[in-house]
């Protein structure tokens, strides 16, 4: 019985034996994973930073009457450039023309008595000195002569005040610019100050304005002084870009105290009437370190909790590397610092790789990844 038991073990015996020679084995062999690399060059990198625009008239004015009336005439095309001193709206000018002409009758008249009181005071102090007047009578007429003066110049006041009446009678252009929409029609009734006729706009040249952070008035302030024709570059709401040069017209007198920013003012000329008064556009402001810079594939960028990394093959080895990017231009992104010119940055197959992973050059292209890459 104790030979059965012996024989029945030996088998159990050589199994966990084997079984734990097995474990004992280890798997160190871990493949080197494939990879395509680029390296990183040197390139000519112009960028330019974004700030949403207005696009804004130099010059804009409501029109508005200054006397009161019925509108009587309109001379002009909605829409349409007018010059300055164009005549634009009519009121009712027939009691205006009546008051100017009563006005320069006045005057006439207070002229006449001036020039009547003048010889009564020549002809009483000749008569004065031959003692045939009394002095009484001569200190009247220099009385008469001081009034009729005072009237002169009451009746000067009034015909200017009429001609005044009746210049407002007639609403011009008060410079060359694009007339709006006339919000009043023939026959319409209009008061002093507070009828809106209509709005003109100057349109060449205009301007843009723009709202920067405080920490950029200075990079303005010297834009304002030695920009150039590529300073600035202006993209359109139907995304073409204007092909005018702009320059600082004007940066805000101070800062807003409740946002931190200043509002800027940028002029482009605008002889081909492409931009429109309270249009949307972008800015394009060339930054300042634009120039030779390293740029690598944007692809090869591996961004985490809103940090950016890369992966740089050192002969079979793979080194992950942290860097501060620039702005994209097409494919490529500038990078401002981690990476070095000639550094081979891995593009592809950088997905599941850790740093110091042993890597093998060369990823064989399928055929899908090829046609969407070309695309």
């Amino acid at each position: 019985m104790k030979h059965n038991y012996i024989l029945w073990l030996a088998p159990f015996t050589m199994l966990l034996w084997a079984s734990c020679g097995n474990k004992q084995k280890p798997n160190t062999a871990i493949p080197a994973t494939p990879v395509n690399v680029t390296a990183a060059k040197t390139g000519d990198a112009v960028y330019y930073d974004n700030y949403q625009g207005t696009v804004s008239a130099l010059n804009i004015v409501e029109l508005r009457s200054e006397v009161t009336g019925f509108i009587t005439g309109i001379f002009f095309k909605e829409g349409d450039v007018v010059p300055k001193g164009k005549e634009l709206y009519e009121i009712d000018r027939r009691k205006y023309v009546a008051a100017y002409q009563q006005a320069e009758a006045n005057l006439i008249s207070a002229n006449a008595n001036l020039v009547k009181a003048q010889k009564d005071v020549d002809r009483y102090n000749m008569l004065l000195k031959n003692d045939a007047v009394a002095r009484q009578t001569v200190d009247q007429a220099v009385a008469t002569f001081e009034t009729s003066r005072s009237q002169v110049a009451v009746a000067q006041a009034q015909l200017a005040s009429a001609k005044t009446d009746l210049s407002y009678s007639m609403i011009r252009a008060p410079f060359t610019g694009r007339i709006g929409i006339s919000q009043v029609r023939l026959g319409a009734q209009v008061t002093p100050g507070s009828t809106l006729l209509n709005t003109i706009s100057s349109g060449n040249p205009i301007a843009v304005n723009i709202v920067i952070d405080q920490q950029d008035i200075n990079r303005f302030y010297n834009l304002q002084r030695k920009s150039t024709d590529s300073t600035f570059k202006l993209q359109v709401s139907d995304g073409t870009t204007y092909n005018k040069a702009g320059k600082v017209l004007t940066i805000d007198r101070g800062v807003n105290n409740q946002t931190g920013t200043v509002t800027v003012r940028i002029q482009f000329p605008n002889d081909q009437d492409v931009l429109k008064d309270g249009m949307s556009c972008v800015l394009k402001v060339l930054n300042e370190q634009s120039g030779n810079r390293i740029l690598i594939p944007y692809k090869a960028v591996i961004e985490q909790m809103g940090e950016f990394f890369v992966f740089v093959a050192k002969d079979t080895v793979a080194k992950q590397f942290k860097v501060a990017l620039g702005p994209r231009i097409g494919a490529d992104v500038v990078v401002m610092n981690g990476v070095q010119q000639g550094d081979k940055v891995i593009t592809e197959g950088f997905q599941k790789l850790r740093d110091g992973a042993k890597i093998t050059l060369g990823i064989p292209a399928e055929k899908g990844q090829t046609a969407q890459q070309g695309k």
